[in-house]
């Protein structure tokens, strides 16, 4: 009897670290999320994170023409494609849910603010912007993509 309780405590304990690993990986911001206006994919590049633009709800201009990055304080990178632009990177893990020191890109300004990123949950992130202190800033929330 004391050999299968013995059996029993160690199987629970595998069990139980399974399901902790399992969990980690769910938390992980690495894939595609999507807001009102696009489709993102967050990835890992050099031990950090980063996000492309994937998709646009609207990807032409209303002359049909693809969207660039048109507001660009560079004029050199003003021709370049809005799909595919890298517009959120350095992001170093905090926690288990929690990403910063990152920096993003608005391509509808031009203009780059320093940023955080929070789970909240599976399938919900907070992407936070901001100038100076976190206080001064906007919060977009994203949904995975499925």
């Amino acid at each position: 009897m004391l050999r299968l309780a013995i059996y029993f405590v160690i199987f629970a304990s595998c069990a139980c670290g399974a399901t902790s690993i399992c969990a980690a990986e769910t938390t992980s911001p690495i894939g595609l999320w999507k807001n009102e206006d696009a489709t993102f994919e967050i990835f890992e590049n050099g031990g950090k994170l980063s996000a492309r633009i994937v998709a646009l709800r609207e990807p032409k201009t209303p002359e049909g023409k693809e969207k660039t990055d048109i507001h660009n304080p560079d004029r050199s990178k003003r021709d370049r494609p809005i799909i595919g632009l890298v517009f959120m990177s350095g992001f170093n893990r905090k926690s288990d849910t929690r990403w910063d020191d990152g920096t993003i890109y608005d391509p509808k300004s031009g203009n780059t603010y320093s940023c955080f990123m929070e789970l909240d949950g599976p399938d919900r992130i907070k992407v936070r912007g901001f100038i100076g202190i976190s206080l001064i800033g906007r919060t977009d929330v994203w949904t995975r993509a499925q």
